[in-house]
């Protein structure tokens, strides 16, 4: 099948995120780039761990944190997530309208988890809580705002797709790279669980 060949319901493949030969390799190559990712997030996570006991006489996790609204930010990139896997559904249906719909709640969802986020790091700030505090306060605001900052790309990813086709409906040029940018928003909803029980959970319990 050609990338730019007139689709209907009927005649849209099952897997069109792969029925292409530039569609498996935007696939392989989404792979070998969540494997460095994986890497990073690994190695912030190591540091923190070294060091989230290095107060330096600032607030401790214990302390610090505020579980509503890290709950609340919790529940809305969750749900998040499974708006983008409704958002695919309808993709593979040939149902572009739906598609867009459901990307469309899915990037309200990331942006208020975003706000959230802000909002969270704002009062930590007022606390006395800043970057260079401490080794703690270092190491947790460079790992969760590296995660704050890959959410705000996928935002920015799903916006662009979805504002650049918009005219154009869903064809096989552009499904794998809605499938791509779906696959990373899991990615990192995956890594923001880890966030949730290493740092906020573990932190609240010493």
């Amino acid at each position: 099948m050609h990338a730019e060949e007139k689709l209907t319901a009927e005649t849209f493949p099952a897997a069109p995120e792969r029925a292409t030969l530039e569609g498996k390799n935007k696939f392989l190559g989404f792979w070998l780039f969540l494997g460095g990712e994986t890497v990073l997030f690994a190695s912030l996570f190591a540091t923190y761990l070294a060091l989230k006991d290095k107060t330096n006489g600032g607030p401790s996790a214990e302390e610090l944190f505020q579980m509503p609204v890290v709950f609340m930010a919790t529940m809305l990139l969750l749900t998040s997530s499974l708006t983008s896997v409704y958002a695919i559904y309808h993709m593979k249906n040939f149902d572009f309208k739906k598609m867009q719909l459901w990307f469309g709640i899915t990037v309200l969802l990331g942006a208020g988890f975003l706000g959230l986020e802000i909002y969270e790091f704002n009062e930590y700030v007022h606390e006395g809580h800043k970057f260079t505090t401490s080794a703690f306060a270092s190491a947790f605001y460079t790992l969760v705002g590296t995660h704050g900052s890959h959410v705000a790309f996928g935002l920015l990813w799903i916006l662009t797709l979805m504002i650049r086709n918009a005219k154009r409906g869903l064809n096989l040029y552009n499904a794998p790279k809605f499938y791509v940018a779906s696959l990373y928003w899991h990615f990192i909803d995956v890594v923001w669980v880890f966030i949730f029980t290493v740092v906020y959970l573990m932190g609240m319990v010493g």
